[in-house]
């Protein structure tokens, strides 16, 4: 098994199969070029065409309250259930640009369309980069024409470069999924490094595969994957403008996956797991970031775990002391607190690497020593429990979340220059 599953919070499947180089699935070609927009002169137009006209596909996007022009226009002027190209630039977000920004979204979709010969409204955009800065519609165009030249079956890598921002590494991977009916194959690019919330995340992620999937099953498959991984992690609470996430099958492997079926319920476990480790990928990298924490807070409340893990998630003193290697549980004890002033005083407990350090409220005796050796690793398990009814069925939220270094605060500091 490759080193892409290397989270022990991630389950390599069975069924899967991890593949060396930029093969893509059958029936999908893509580019990367270096188009300007970039002022290092990095790849930073991407273009992605599946060659089939029965694609089906499936879109996700960000719930902010402030979409950027992109996020507009693949969900006012794209079928999202039948993709057939994806245009994308990194290196500005075309976010907060007004009727221009809107007017080169438009534009940015018309280009691909006529590069790729499928009609506009089978066309997604997407951007990440700087808000707020118009974005240079003539360096798209001509990225889109150039990278039209480009496009090869083998353009994985590419395009997965083509999306990054302040990554310090790509996000990607390709599998072979050993289904009933037989394999087949997937292959995903994400990014994603800072302004990441729970409640989607700053990032773009597009997954393709060779299998025959009619869009409900598709949409489903999208949908629950995202709700187990870039629903659950967390950078610095920022929710992002442009988040989207795209799923597409060709069909070219004639492997036919029905709802409900045996295919179904693999291939969903193959992209679940996929998901999830690009998902915890994006945390790693964190813009700095040195270590990645999971809190999973149990509880009777649905709603009252949600708040909590979030909570401490997103807790600038958790995340402080998770980059420091300090088994500082009383900052995690704050943070539950901060989301529970309705329910004070709140009993609860608090384990760190398994080792309890909280009862009840209060503190108990443990080896420090060995805890403080225990999160020095690259990965640290947070467990809170909640007081519950006695009967009452136990519920659990789980959100991973990288800590807060100082190089993320020169990150950010200096991020527009």
């Amino acid at each position: 098994m490759s080193a892409f599953f290397d989270s022990r919070w991630v389950a390599a499947p069975e069924a899967v199969i991890v593949l060396d180089g930029d093969a893509l699935p059958q029936g999908f070609r893509a580019a990367g070029v270096a188009a300007g927009i970039k002022e290092s002169g990095l790849t930073d137009v991407g273009l992605l065409v599946a060659d089939s006209p029965e694609t089906t596909s499936a879109a996700r996007f960000t719930r902010s309250g402030v979409l950027a022009a992109p996020v507009v226009v693949c969900k006012t002027r794209t079928r999202l259930d039948a993709i057939r190209a994806v245009a994308v630039n990194s290196g500005n977000a075309n976010a907060a640009t007004g009727g221009r920004g809107m007017d080169e979204a438009a534009r940015m979709q018309g280009a691909a369309a006529m590069v790729c010969g499928v009609p506009e409204d089978r066309v997604a955009v997407a951007s990440t980069g700087v808000i707020g800065v118009q974005l240079d519609g003539r360096k798209v165009t001509a990225g889109l024409l150039a990278a039209s030249h480009e496009l090869r079956a083998d353009g994985h890598g590419a395009f997965g470069e083509a999306i990054r921002t302040t990554d310090k590494f790509a996000k990607s991977a390709r599998l072979q999924v050993a289904l009933p009916g037989g394999p087949v194959t997937i292959t995903a690019q994400a990014k994603g490094a800072g302004m990441i919330q729970p409640s989607f995340a700053t990032m773009l992620c597009f997954v393709q595969t060779d299998a025959q999937l009619d869009a409900a099953t598709a949409d489903r498959l999208l949908g629950d994957g995202v709700r187990r991984s870039f629903d659950r992690i967390s950078v610095d609470g920022q929710l992002s403008t442009n988040d989207t996430a795209i799923l597409q099958a060709s069909g070219a492997s004639g492997v036919a996956v029905a709802a409900g079926s045996p295919d179904e319920a693999i291939l969903r476990e193959a992209l679940d797991a996929l998901l999830r480790q690009l998902a915890l990928l994006i945390v790693r990298d964190g813009e700095g970031s040195r270590r990645v924490g999971r809190v999973v807070v149990r509880g009777d409340d649905r709603d009252d775990a949600e708040r909590c893990a979030r909570a401490v998630a997103n807790s600038p003193l958790v995340k402080a002391a998770l980059h420091g290697g300090d088994p500082n549980w009383g900052r995690i004890a704050q943070a539950v607190g901060l989301a529970m002033t309705d329910r004070a005083p709140v009993d609860l407990d608090i384990t760190i690497e398994g080792v309890p350090v909280c009862a009840r409220g209060a503190a108990v005796p443990f080896d420090q020593a060995a805890l403080d050796a225990a999160v020095a690793g690259t990965e640290v398990d947070y467990a809170v429990d909640l007081p519950a009814a006695s009967g009452t069925p136990a519920v659990e939220a789980e959100v991973f979340f990288s800590d807060l270094s100082h190089e993320y605060v020169t990150i950010n500091a200096e991020y527009t220059t």
